[in-house]
C-alpha cells in the first residue's frame, strides 16, 4: 500500500495484464458475523485483509470469538458454543459494515457495550436501525448526536409480538443488520416490514444467500416483509471462501473499456469474480457494456477490452437507474469523463450517507478535472470536458474515501496527457490495499512520461540517503547507481566469472538480467540481502575493475534505463543527470564542503568501530573529487539544468524536504 500523503500518476496510455481481486468486502464482514455467531468453528477463505475486516476481526475478539489468522484463511470459533463477553468498548473506524450489524446482534445478545469510530463514522446515520431496534425492547442510548454514533447499548426486556418496520429509503446495511442479528433471539416468527422503497436490493440479496448458507431461511414477500422462521439458530457451514470484490472488479472493468490494450496484450482479465457472482454490482458490467465496452466472463474471471472506434470508442453517454449498484455507480461517473455526451446516474441517494457524501465529493473533483456536472438531490448528471485542451490536472481530494481514490485514478488516462495527483490514497486500505500497485502493474505509460528526480553529488554529499528518503515520500521507485558496480562483481564472482578483459561479454550479459532491487534501506539481488556484503574493501575493489569493462558500463546504462517506471523514480549516482536520465524534469546537484563530508564520514566510520581522522578522510575525499572530475567518462559535474544543493547546513531531512518543495514547484496541480 501507498503509505504517503499524496501519489502522483502521470499521464497513462494503455494497459493490458491480468489482475486478482481481493476478497468482497459486503460478503467478507457479512461472514466474520455470522461466523461469529455460530456454532462451531468455520474457515473462511479468501477473506478480504482491509481496514474494515481488521475492525471487525477485532470487535470479534474482545466479545470472546476465537481468532486464528492463517496464511489463506481465518478460523472463527463461535459465540454458539462458548458465552459472549458481557461489556466492551468496540472502536470501529469508518467501517459501516462492521458499526451496523454490531449495533444489532449485541443490543439483542444482552450486554453493556460501547461503539464508535472516526469523526466520519460519527455523522453517518444510524437512528433509523436504532428506532428499529427500540421497537424491539431494546436499550440504546446516543454518546452524542441523536441519530448518531457513538451509541452505548445495554440489556433489555424484549418485546416480539409486533412486526419491526424500517424505512427502506436510507441505507440497506440497517435492514441487513436486523436480517443477521434476529435470527439470535426467534422464540417465534419475527416479521420484519420495509416503509417506502428498499434501495440497495441487491446487498439484501446477498445478506439472504449468506443467511442460507449459516442455516437460517428467512421468508421473503417481495421486498416488502422479511420473515425470520421460529426456532432459527446459526450453524457454521465448516468451510466458506470469499468471492472477489465485485465492486472492486468496476475499476478494472472502466480500465478495460477505456484503455487501448497495451503492446503484446488483450485487454484487462480480472479473476477473482464471473457474471455468476452473487453480488449486485457485478451488473456493472451491464452498464459498462451499455457505453460500449466488450467483456466476456468465464467461471470467476472477466476480460475486458476497448470496442473499436465508431462502435465502443469514445464510449456512449448513458442515463441509468443506478439504485441496483450503488457502489459500483460512481466508477460510471469517471468513465463518463470518456464518454460522447452527457451520462445521467440516477436513484443514487444512498451516496450522501456513505463514507463521505459521494454525490457532492464527485461533483467537485469532476469538476476540477474540467468536466460540466449538475448534481440533485439523488442523481449526477455529468458532460465531459469539451476537447483535450478543456481538460484540467487536478489533485483529487479524496475524502477518506477508498472509492473516491480508486475511480479518479482512471483519470489519468486522459486524451489530454495530464498527470494525476490522489490525495490520501492510504484510504484505498479499507477495502483495496494494494490498488494502486495493481492498476500500475497493468497500465503503460511512454518512458519519457515518467517521472524521474535525478541526484547526483560527490563521495559523502548525503546523495543516497537524500534520494532514498524522497523516493520513499513521493512512493516513487529508488535506484542507487552507486551500487550497480558492486552488485555487478558480486554476481560476477558468485558465478564464477573471473573478472577482466577475458570474460567482458559474460559479465556483461549478466548484468543487463541483474535482479537487482532496493527496498527500505535493503539492497537485494533476487532474494538475497546484499547490503552490507556489497560495503567491503573487497567490493570496492572489485566494482573498479568491473567498472573498467566498457561492455558491462553500456550494459549497466540499459539496466539503470529499466528503472524508469510507473509511477516515477528517483536515481541518485555521479551522471544520473548528464547521462542516464538527461531529460528528467528535476535534477539536484548535491554537496558540501569537503570538510563537512569528512565530519559525516567520520562519524560513521568511528560508529563502526573503524579508526579514522578527519583530516585523513578530507584528503582522500578531495583527491577523489579530483578523479572524478576529470574522468574521461561521465565526469562528475552538475547538469546545466541541475538545481544546487549545498546542504553543509542541513540535515538529511531538511534536504530532503528542499528537493520536495523544488518537486512540487514543478507540478501543474
Amino acid at each position: 500500500m501507498f503509505d504517503i500523503e499524496f501519489l502522483d500518476i502521470p499521464p497513462l496510455s494503455a494497459a493490458g495484464g491480468t489482475v486478482r481481486l481481493p476478497g468482497s468486502k459486503s460478503i467478507s464482514n457479512r461472514v466474520l458475523l455470522l461466523a461469529a455467531l455460530s456454532r462451531g468453528h468455520t474457515r473462511v477463505h479468501d477473506l478480504l485483509a482491509s481496514d474494515d475486516t481488521a475492525v471487525m476481526l477485532a470487535a470479534l475478539r474482545q466479545l470472546g470469538c476465537s481468532v486464528e489468522v492463517r496464511e489463506d484463511e481465518v478460523d472463527i470459533g463461535g459465540l454458539g458454543d462458548r458465552p459472549v463477553h458481557a461489556q466492551a468498548d468496540l472502536f470501529l473506524g469508518n467501517a459501516g459494515t462492521a458499526m451496523r450489524p454490531l449495533v444489532a446482534a449485541l443490543a439483542l445478545m444482552g450486554g453493556e457495550f460501547t461503539l464508535s469510530g472516526v469523526p466520519r463514522m460519527h455523522e453517518r446515520p444510524i437512528g433509523d436501525l436504532v428506532d428499529a431496534l427500540r421497537q424491539l425492547g431494546c436499550s440504546i442510548d446516543y454518546l452524542g448526536a441523536d441519530g448518531f454514533p457513538p451509541l452505548r447499548i445495554r440489556s433489555g426486556a424484549l418485546k416480539l409480538g409486533q412486526p419491526i418496520k424500517v424505512r427502506g429509503d436510507v441505507s440497506s446495511q440497517f435492514l441487513t443488520a436486523l436480517l443477521m442479528a434476529l435470527p439470535l433471539v426467534a422464540s417465534q416468527d419475527i416479521h420484519i416490514d420495509v416503509v417506502g422503497e428498499l434501495i440497495s436490493k441487491p446487498y439484501i440479496d446477498i445478506t439472504l444467500k449468506l443467511l442460507q448458507r449459516f442455516g437460517i431461511d428467512v421468508r421473503r414477500d417481495a421486498w416488502r416483509r422479511f420473515t425470520i422462521p421460529a426456532g432459527s439458530q446459526y450453524q457454521s457451514p465448516g468451510d466458506i471462501h470469499v468471492e472477489g470484490d465485485a465492486s472492486s472488479a468496476s475499476y478494472f472493468i472502466a480500465l478495460g473499456a477505456i484503455t487501448a490494450c497495451a503492446r503484446g496484450q488483450n485487454g484487462i482479465e480480472i479473476l477473482g469474480v464471473g457474471t455468476d457472482s452473487m453480488q449486485g454490482d457485478i451488473r456493472f458490467v451491464e452498464a459498462a457494456q451499455m457505453m460500449g465496452a466488450r467483456i466476456t466472463s468465464a467461471p470467476n474471471a472477466l476480460r475486458v477490452s476497448r470496442g473499436p472506434d465508431g462502435l465502443g470508442w469514445p464510449l456512449k453517454a448513458i442515463d441509468l437507474d443506478c439504485n441496483h449498484i450503488p457502489d459500483a455507480a460512481m466508477t460510471l461517473a469517471v468513465m463518463a469523463l470518456y464518454a460522447n455526451g452527457t451520462t445521467t446516474l440516477r436513484n443514487i441517494a444512498s451516496w450522501r450517507v456513505k463514507e463521505t457524501d459521494r454525490i457532492a465529493a464527485m461533483a467537485c473533483e469532476l469538476r476540477k478535472l474540467g468536466a460540466t456536472v449538475e448534481e440533485g438531490s439523488d442523481f449526477l448528471r455529468v458532460t465531459p470536458p469539451a476537447s483535450p485542451a478543456h481538460w484540467k490536472a487536478a489533485s483529487i481530494h479524496t475524502y477518506d474515501d477508498h472509492r473516491m481514490a480508486m475511480c479518479f485514478s482512471l483519470a489519468a488516462f486522459n486524451p489530454a496527457g495530464l498527470p494525476v495527483r490522489i490525495e490520501d490514497p492510504r484510504c484505498v486500505g479499507k477495502t483495496f490495499p494494494d490498488y494502486f500497485e495493481a492498476l500500475l502493474s497493468l497500465a503503460y505509460a511512454p518512458a519519457d512520461r515518467i517521472p524521474v528526480i535525478c541526484i547526483d553529488g560527490p563521495t559523502a554529499s548525503g546523495k543516497g540517503t537524500v534520494a532514498a528518503l524522497v523516493a520513499r515520500k513521493l512512493g516513487y521507485h529508488f535506484l542507487d547507481s552507486g551500487a550497480m558496480y558492486r552488485i555487478t562483481a558480486l554476481a560476477a564472482t558468485q558465478a564464477g566469472l573471473t573478472i577482466g578483459a577475458a570474460q567482458e561479454e559474460a559479465i556483461a550479459a549478466l548484468a543487463r538480467q541483474l535482479p537487482v532491487r532496493f527496498a527500505t534501506d535493503k539492497v537485494w539481488l533476487g532474494d538475497q540481502d546484499v547490503t552490507d556484503i556489497i560495503r567491503t574493501e573487497e567490493a570496492g575493489m572489485n566494482a573498479s575493475r568491473v567498472s573498467a569493462l566498457p561492455a558491462v558500463r553500456q550494459a549497466l546504462v540499459d539496466l539503470q534505463h529499466r528503472f524508469r517506471r510507473l509511477p516515477g523514480l528517483v536515481a541518485d549516482g555521479r551522471d544520473m543527470g548528464t547521462v542516464i536520465f538527461p531529460d528528467a524534469p528535476l535534477k539536484i546537484y548535491l554537496t558540501a564542503s569537503a570538510r563537512q563530508r569528512a565530519e559525516r564520514r567520520h562519524k560513521q566510520l568511528i560508529s563502526k568501530g573503524n579508526p579514522a581522522t578527519i583530516a585523513g578522510i578530507q584528503q582522500d575525499l578531495e583527491a577523489r573529487d579530483a578523479r572524478d572530475s576529470s574522468r574521461q567518462t561521465a565526469p562528475l559535474r552538475p547538469a546545466d539544468d541541475a538545481r544546487l544543493l549545498d546542504n553543509s547546513e542541513l540535515s538529511i531531512e531538511e534536504s530532503a524536504a528542499r528537493v520536495l518543495d523544488w518537486w512540487q514547484g514543478s507540478r501543474p496541480f
